[in-house]
């Protein structure tokens, strides 16, 4: 089962803060990433989490 984050994202297209759920993903840094899609324009959110 895949980790999931919850909370806000900040969305670059309308340039405001969104309420969205997201799947964590580890990059080759090894950083935590969140990744999830903007309820009102379907743009993709990314959001740093930190060191795994």
């Amino acid at each position: 089962m895949a980790e999931t984050w919850s909370g806000e994202f900040y969305c670059v297209k309308c340039k405001e803060k969104r309420e969205a759920e997201g799947e964590v993903k580890v990059n080759d840094k090894g950083t935590r990433m969140a990744k999830a899609v903007c309820p009102v324009c379907g743009t993709n959110l990314n959001r740093i989490l930190g060191k795994a």
